[in-house]
């Protein structure tokens, strides 16, 4: 198929390489501050790096585990094979088959991805397993290059979405070079970036139904992110530049700055990870528009089009608010929310969020989509079977995906790895707590090194321990989320006695005293069921939330759905368990569980509320 756009303005000879790079990364230091510099200024809170934190227990850490092993056991050969195919090498091992394969729907498009998961799992473990893998893949990849850098699988990039591909390539080799050191890792990157400038458009544009006919389809709005990082870790100006070249401005960012809902209709996942670009370029550059577009087009997911899970995007696109086609999606698709590809986006939105205002909402909205998507992904089979779409229709069921390797198997692993990172969060006045998970992290502040364990039960009991070890005493606040959905005033404790500070739902609690070694402050979030309209022209027809957890019924009846329930009244526990209630029927009692728990029985999400006198 002929192009009809022109590559003519994006050149090989613009590109500054090796000694060049280093001179040219203090220039643009001095013209626009460092990019590490640039952050800080702009961040209230920040980020741990992955090895600061490790999980010890719990829900999470179990699939966290899970995902872990499994995809070191990924076989290396058939991993490289397609790419060795396309350079005529000795390509050894079987086919992946899906939509990797040579003659799949999107050859080799999460090979950047795998190698971007397993390094965090590198970093975040010291797992020199995860390493040693990452360091071979990216080795073997590299070999298949060649002498022009061609940088896909596919012999005809045109055809195999060459900036979606180019974006995880890029994200592979950043995380493989910054988490798991390695040092081809960073040669490798201008390379890769080198060889897919011929197959990328020279301007930016909206795959969306505004898009201009000529254009082919991909995503050029989703690069920025990553060419911002690589300008970052090369100092190679080129990268600033096409980063600016490819953020949508005009199409998505001015107009959600100007709290225009320009959502529906628009590809659901791919226009959520945009906005990590807008983060980004807010970072690097400055420019208030993008962190406007980002605080508004959450305010707009969260309003118009989230599900109770989190979740969006029914069928990928963005619906019409109130029109009631959440509502309406219920029946007229299974395929409501991309699991893992929309979690990963929504996860990084909340985290960039979180770093710029500081604001307790953003780790609900992370909390939400994590424990009532992602971490109730199923598990994979090893054999390239992924979970792909949350389905919350009556009688829904998980499975797997129709085709092999599909993109939520690269964002699986790459979000499961970035549990640790959601947890905890830190100024220059002390710790934030963001999740409620067995964990511990380690910090340096004022020259003091701080340990901090945390012990819960948590999301089945509501409450958590946070134990301080430290050297001698210092003083520094403990932060901790007060979610908006509790149901009582919290209760805080410090070494088993009550303390009065302020503690509104929807804030971080500030605890601010002279921490001892085996300090322990103790923190009560009480719990409650709820129920969660569809939409705002369905009032009747709900979810069931506990804290952070969305219920369903497992194995209902056929005719559940309508049949009208007193919920949450109705609901109670299940004796001997602390996370299973019964709603008491003719014929059956019905049970309620996490829906992250669910694994092969059929379930139901939404149900017809019976109407209660005022």
């Amino acid at each position: 198929m002929k192009r009809t756009y022109s590559f003519a303005s994006i050149s090989r000879r613009n590109f500054i390489l090796g000694a060049g790079a280093t001179a040219a990364s203090a220039q643009i230091s001095r013209a626009f501050g460092s990019p590490a510099q640039t952050a800080s200024s702009r961040e209230r809170l920040h980020t741990f790096d992955y090895a600061d934190v490790q999980l010890t227990g719990g829900p999470l850490k179990d699939q966290f585990d899970r995902v872990h092993a499994s995809y070191l056991a990924l076989d290396n050969d058939r991993l490289l094979k397609v790419y060795r195919q396309r350079a005529g090498l000795p390509a050894p091992g079987q086919d992946m088959g899906g939509w990797y394969d040579a003659n799949g729907f999107v050859p080799g498009h999460s090979l950047g991805q795998y190698i971007s998961g397993l390094s965090r799992y590198a970093r975040s473990t010291g797992d020199p397993a995860a390493t040693a893998k990452v360091r071979a893949l990216v080795r073997g990849y590299s070999a298949t290059l060649g002498p022009e850098n061609y940088p896909y699988a596919s012999k005809v990039a045109s055809t195999t979405w060459p900036c979606y591909i180019l974006d995880k390539y890029e994200i592979g080799l950043l995380d493989a070079y910054n988490l798991a050191g390695v040092r081809e890792a960073r040669e490798l990157l201008p390379r890769v970036i080198e060889g897919a400038l011929p197959y990328i458009p020279d301007h930016g544009y909206d795959r969306g139904p505004k898009s201009p006919k000529q254009a082919p389809y991909d995503e050029t709005y989703i690069l920025p992110e990553n060419l911002f990082n690589s300008y970052a870790l090369t100092g190679n100006r080129q990268y600033l530049d096409l980063a600016r070249k490819y953020l949508l401005n005009a199409e998505f960012f001015a107009p959600l700055a100007q709290s225009q809902n320009v959502l529906p209709g628009e590809h659901a996942y791919s226009h959520v990870i945009a906005l990590s670009s807008a983060a980004k370029a807010y970072l690097v550059l400055g420019d208030s528009q993008h962190l406007e577009a980002i605080q508004h087009a959450w305010d707009m997911l969260v309003a118009t089009q989230q599900y109770a899970s989190g979740g969006w995007g029914p069928k990928e696109k963005f619906v019409q608010p109130h029109t009631g086609q959440l509502y309406d999606s219920l029946n007229a698709t299974t395929d409501h929310f991309e699991t893992p590809c929309g979690c990963y986006a929504q996860m990084k939105l909340a985290r960039y969020l979180l770093r710029f205002t500081g604001e307790s909402r953003y780790g609900d909205g992370l909390e939400r989509v994590l424990y009532n998507t992602l971490l109730g992904a199923k598990d994979t089979d090893g054999n390239g079977n992924y979970f792909y779409y949350s389905n919350y229709h009556a009688l829904a069921q998980k499975g797997y995906y129709p085709q092999k390797w599909p993109c939520c198997s690269g964002t699986l692993v790459q979000g499961v790895a970035d549990y640790p990172r959601n947890i905890y969060f830190h100024d220059a006045d002390g710790l934030y707590v963001n999740l409620f998970t067995p964990s511990e992290v380690r910090w340096n502040m004022n020259g003091t090194s701080i340990h901090l364990v945390q012990q819960t039960e948590y999301p089945y009991r509501d409450s958590t321990a946070l134990r301080v070890v430290a050297p001698t005493p210092i003083e520094f606040t403990l932060y901790v989320r007060i979610p908006a959905w509790i149901s009582a005033a919290p209760q805080i404790f410090v070494n088993g006695g009550p303390i009065s500070i302020r503690a509104e739902k929807g804030t971080f609690a500030a605890v601010h005293r002279t921490w001892k070694n085996n300090d322990v402050l103790e923190v009560t979030l009480p719990f409650a069921f709820r129920t969660e309209p569809v939409d705002d022209l369905h009032p009747e027809t709900a979810a069931l939330m506990r804290g952070p957890l969305m219920y369903v019924a497992a194995t209902p009846p056929a005719d559940l759905y309508s049949t009208p329930l007193r919920l949450p009244q109705g609901l109670r526990p299940l004796l001997g368990s602390s996370s299973i209630f019964e709603y008491p029927m003719a014929q059956t009692n019905l049970q309620f569980r996490p829906w992250y728990t669910i694994q092969n029985e059929r379930y139901n999400t939404y149900f017809h509320l019976q109407k209660t006198d005022a």
